[in-house]
């Protein structure tokens, strides 16, 4: 189990600005995956663009372009070389925050469809806790905890129903921001 634990360590850095974000990821071993992700836009609209290089077979393994309109109850992105995603977010009490959302998606290359519904709810003014759960049987859940201004603490898991043999994936997250 150590050996797998090691093979999964990753560093992202991230930069978000009301306008534009930047992800960028490196596996932390000597033949690392190598991903980056770029959106622009603004309330309404948004342009995006993701690649994934693995360095161990010299090839891409994604490469993504989007474009997204998004408006107050519905966000619409259309991927392209990928396939077509619709979702669908409805604030159910925003006393609580508590939403409710569904996405369906359709892959163009393989024709294949998938759909995910999830929630969210405010424990507190600090405390958010997330589940999700797809059509592929994966049950995932997120609690996240704002520590101090700006800066969380993520716990993750996910549990994978049709992997008999698979452990539960659990995921711990430090974000730090000025």
């Amino acid at each position: 189990m150590e050996k797998s634990i090691k093979k999964d360590l990753k560093l992202d850095v991230q930069y978000i600005h009301p306008y534009a974000a930047i992800d960028s990821s490196i596996g932390l071993n000597p033949t690392p995956l190598l991903e980056l992700s770029v959106a622009i836009g603004s309330k309404d609209l948004s342009l995006g663009a993701e690649v994934g290089f693995d360095t161990a077979s010299a090839n891409f393994t994604k490469y993504n372009a989007g474009i997204g309109m998004n408006k107050p109850d519905y966000s619409a992105p259309d991927r392209q070389r990928t396939g077509i995603e619709a979702s669908y977010v409805h604030l159910v009490n925003p006393v609580n925050g508590t939403t409710v959302g569904a996405e369906m998606s359709h892959r163009l290359n393989t024709n294949e469809n998938s759909f995910a519904i999830g929630s969210s709810y405010a424990l507190d003014q600090l405390t958010v806790v997330k589940t999700r759960f797809s059509d592929n049987g994966k049950v995932a859940m997120l609690c996240q905890h704002e520590w101090r201004p700006k800066s969380l603490l993520t716990l993750s898991a996910e549990y994978d129903s049709k992997a008999s043999n698979a452990s539960p994936k659990l995921g711990l997250a430090l974000s730090l921001k000025p």
